[in-house]
């Protein structure tokens, strides 16, 4: 077979397009499986861990090759059909081969693996938190499209597999909610008449989410969500968990450790609009809520008050002086981490060890970063408790890890 080598191609150890069979040991972080060549990695998608397989090298690195799968050899009894047709083109998910079951345990091994490697913690980790829609489960995504040419729009969808900037056109999302699916229908073919019939020469990345008032694709537009008894406010363009089945499970797992112990204060975090001062505020007797940005604080505030709570307080702070604010005697606290996907600054660490709260309560949305930080706690003298993964990803490479930790 012919083809063209790409002009930057390093040929070692492998050729261009050199084909070898792999046994898959395991699965990276980006849903990625490894095999090995004696002790050289190679790195294949769409794979299982026990599989063996045939796969085509298309690039080589300085400690690892990338390759293709070309053919299962001997599948994994957890292969099984994916649902998606755009699935192994469209970039957003990398597990719709795998059975759910199997999905879980899998990123239980991930979570375990990362304390291991990057945080040296050898501990027990629980399987996932999930709910019964692995599917339809988004509230949630952001299509994209480029600019028109000659009046046309090109695809309206997403990132493709392996690809910085071209697109899969997508006229249906099996992980966003059925109601976002219908509205992507409208968008797509508004987006395609508005190109026709104006000179507009951008490209836009286009809102789709599901709230209590229906699907909303105006940014600024505020919203409404419910997470158990508690009800949120915010602007649709802005963070807040995207999974409204899992949502609640994780929020009751969350309070329940940090309200294990009884103690009365409660400082949440990087918290926000909120969400876990307000979701656990009947088990304490004061909670504050400490974040960055002062809108998040708005917000916080706002929430609080619709939801006629009178023992949360809510305070800008950043991470050089986050505990200045607070007055609780720092033995009778729980602290509730909800870091960005960097984790925790090192400011915020040093205040941490200065302030010393009875319980910390850590929720990741990277493990990496957790387990980097979780190592740093333990220096401090706290001690390693449960471990628990949560699923508010299914069908994705994405997983959120909590992990609670008390004063040995």
């Amino acid at each position: 077979m012919e083809f063209n080598i790409p002009k930057h191609f390093n040929p070692e150890p492998f050729p261009y397009h050199h084909e070898l069979e792999l046994e898959i040991t395991a699965v990276t972080n980006l849903g990625l499986g490894i095999g090995k060549v004696n002790d050289w990695v190679v790195m294949v998608p769409f794979v299982i861990p026990g599989e063996r397989i045939k796969a085509r090298i298309f690039r080589n690195h300085k400690n690892y090759s990338e390759a293709d799968l070309v053919e299962i050899l001997q599948p994994s009894p957890d292969r099984i059909d994916p649902n998606c047709s755009y699935f192994g083109t469209c970039g957003g998910c990398q597990y719709q081969h795998v059975s759910y079951s199997a999905q879980l345990k899998i990123k239980q091994s991930h979570v375990a693996e990362t304390l291991k490697k990057i945080g040296s913690i050898e501990t027990e980790v629980a399987l996932p938190l999930h709910s019964d829609h692995p599917f339809y489960y988004r509230s949630k995504i952001t299509p994209h499209h480029d600019k028109p040419r000659k009046g046309e729009l090109g695809p309206i969808g997403f990132l493709k597999f392996s690809q910085r900037n071209r697109l899969v056109d997508i006229e249906q999302c099996l992980i966003a909610t059925e109601a976002i699916n219908e509205q992507l229908t409208v968008e797509r073919a508004s987006r395609k008449e508005l190109a026709r019939n104006t000179k507009k020469k951008k490209g836009a990345t286009i809102l789709l989410r599901h709230a209590m008032e229906g699907v909303v694709t105006d940014h600024k537009k505020v919203i409404t969500e419910q997470v158990g008894e508690r009800i949120f406010q915010f602007k649709a363009g802005e963070f807040f968990q995207n999974n409204p089945f899992v949502l609640p499970i994780m929020v009751d797992y969350v309070i329940g450790q940090a309200k294990s112990d009884g103690h009365p204060f409660l400082i949440d975090a990087y918290c926000g609009s909120g969400l876990f001062s307000i979701c656990g505020a009947e088990h304490f007797e004061q909670c504050m809520g400490i974040e960055i940005s002062e809108s998040a604080i708005q917000w916080a505030r706002a929430n609080a008050n619709i939801n006629k709570l009178n023992n949360c307080t809510f305070q800008v702070g950043d991470a050089k002086g986050i505990f200045e604010v607070v007055t609780f005697p720092s033995n009778q606290c729980v602290l509730i981490i909800d870091p960005p996907r960097k984790g925790c600054d090192k400011d915020f660490l040093d205040q941490v060890s200065q302030f010393r709260p009875s319980k910390i309560v850590y929720v990741s949305c990277d493990p990496a970063t957790q387990a980097r930080d979780l190592k740093i706690l333990l220096e401090m003298g706290y001690k390693l408790g449960n471990v628990q993964p949560v699923d508010l990803f299914p069908q994705t490479r994405h997983i959120e890890n909590v992990a609670t930790l008390s004063l040995a």
